[in-house]
């Protein structure tokens, strides 16, 4: 066979074989491809490789406020879940078998001025307003405890009580009696009540009716003796008043600010005073009544843990007494625990801090979380209150010669338009997730990490915790042997909730 035909032969020959191979090449890929994409193998066997990585389910709830205000109250999506992976990080233990005292909520007081703009709102946004602060839906914060001034304070128009009379005259039956002047307040309060029946309210006054005092002035002076029996009877009325507008009064203190003279309007009392017309007025007229209102003593600041000690000391007054409250312009926090362990039977209560018009978000979401809202609680408050719920965009009302640089939680503008300041923000951290009746549990305090926990009637687990540092710390949160861990930037605040 001539070579170039031998070579054409060999050629067809080696193409016919290729054509072959390539066809078995697709009838093998088609099988296989025909049984990966199968729901399954006919024999029930599964040939995928088992996955090692199972689903990581969230077990902490987390919302955050950021102390340049980037981020206000808002819930996180990073996923926290409980392990025993160990870090080299810092430590916040929680443990839910050591109590502490019982909570009865977080606040404001809402002030005449408070309730003044508040009600100058229509319908609509004060309703809506009034849902989100006393509310527990999803946007509601939940507020739990207010306290109200009786008569007027500087944080009205103008200065007065419940029964003022011409100069010269006196009213010692009372027969003037009205809290009528007092309608912005008690109105607000009938609608809070409707959205939060179990709110905590307190009364405090800060003047008797000036023809009860030695200077016979809204701003300073002292109840004169002679009318300590009719003052007791103007706490009585009050109260039944009250009662008569379907407003319960948990409790009352004798005197705000005792020792400061200065304020329009203001009264000073001794602690030998208020011990005087405990034992031998108020407390007696409550018996006397059948109310059961509570009697707090002090109500100013904690450079003076003495004077509630020495109210507390007098063994006639002190069954009367439930307890002693506190503010934080002067002294410690921990001056709250100095006169726990002096009197370990009697409850404490922190009830006023203002937030000034010339603070800083920043610095005072720090300051207050710190000391307001962790500091009473570490040191066995049952609440904690900020100062005034609302005012307008002049820090307005007052009276003259009241507080001019007060802020308050909320600025509503004579447009109606509503700001929420840092106030706001620092209630809301505890009081959209510690309802009245949580229990104070313990945690340790770890290098910057301020925090305070708390477990919940419905048997949550609430954590605060504020990076007092100047940087950004990453921790764990451990409870019953495992942890989490997250982390949490400079002068921020988070609340951290999860089930036992």
């Amino acid at each position: 066979m001539p070579f170039k035909l031998l070579f054409i032969k060999m050629l067809l020959m080696l193409k016919k074989s290729l054509l072959i191979l390539f066809g078995l090449s697709i009838t093998l890929f088609q099988v296989n491809c025909s049984s990966s994409s199968s729901d399954g193998d006919t024999d029930g066997s599964n040939n995928n490789p088992p996955n090692n990585n199972p689903v990581v389910t969230n077990d902490v709830d987390s919302w955050l406020t950021k102390s340049d205000g980037s981020i206000l109250l808002a819930k996180q999506t990073s996923v926290l879940s409980f392990g025993t992976t160990s870090n080299n990080f810092s430590t916040i233990t929680v443990n839910d078998g050591q109590t502490y005292q019982t909570i009865d909520g977080f606040g404001f007081t809402l002030t005449g001025g408070s309730a003044e703009v508040i009600n100058q709102l229509n319908n609509s946004n004060r309703s809506a307003l009034l849902q989100e602060l006393f509310g527990n839906s999803t946007n509601d914060i939940g507020i739990s405890y207010l306290r109200v001034s009786i008569g007027a304070s500087d944080l009205n128009s103008a200065p007065f009580t419940y029964d003022d009379m011409p100069t010269g005259q006196t009213d010692e039956n009372l027969s003037n009696f009205s809290i009528d002047i007092d309608v912005d307040v008690i109105t607000a309060l009938q609608d809070i009540l409707t959205i939060n029946p179990n709110i905590k309210i307190l009364g405090s006054p800060w003047s008797a009716p000036v023809w009860m005092k030695d200077n016979n002035n809204f701003v300073g002076g002292s109840l004169l003796p002679q009318y300590y029996g009719v003052y007791a009877q103007y706490f009585v009325k009050y109260i039944q008043a009250m009662a008569s507008e379907g407003i319960t009064i948990d409790a009352i203190t004798i005197q705000n600010e005792p020792l400061h003279g200065g304020n329009n309007p203001s009264m000073v009392m001794s602690a030998e005073e208020q011990a005087n017309f405990i034992k031998n007025h108020l407390g007696p007229a409550f018996a006397n009544n059948n109310i059961s209102t509570k009697i707090i003593v002090w109500d100013h600041n904690c450079d003076n843990p003495q004077y509630p000690i020495t109210v507390l000391n007098d063994p006639v007054a002190n069954p009367y007494i439930d307890g002693s409250a506190f503010h934080l312009y002067n002294g410690d926090i921990s001056a709250l625990s100095t006169v726990h362990n002096s009197h370990p039977n009697k409850n404490l209560y922190f009830t006023e801090q203002y937030t000034s018009s010339d603070g800083t978000f920043s610095s005072d979401l720090k300051w207050h979380l710190k000391n307001v809202i962790i500091g009473s609680m570490r040191n066995w408050s049952k609440n904690a209150l900020e100062w005034n719920l609302a005012n307008n965009q002049n820090f307005e009302p007052h009276t003259d010669g009241g507080c001019t640089v007060c802020k308050g939680g909320l600025t509503i503008s004579s447009s109606g338009n509503i700001t929420r300041n840092v106030g706001y923000y620092i209630i809301a951290h505890a009081s959209k997730f510690v309802p009245l009746g949580s229990q104070r549990i313990d945690s340790n305090l770890s290098g910057n990490l301020q925090n305070v926990a708390f477990k919940t009637p419905q048997g949550k687990i609430v954590l605060i915790v504020e990076n007092d540092g100047g940087t950004i710390e990453s921790f764990n949160i451990k409870y019953n042997g495992k942890w989490v861990t997250t982390n949490l930037s400079a002068g921020s605040v988070a609340t951290y909730i999860w089930n036992p």
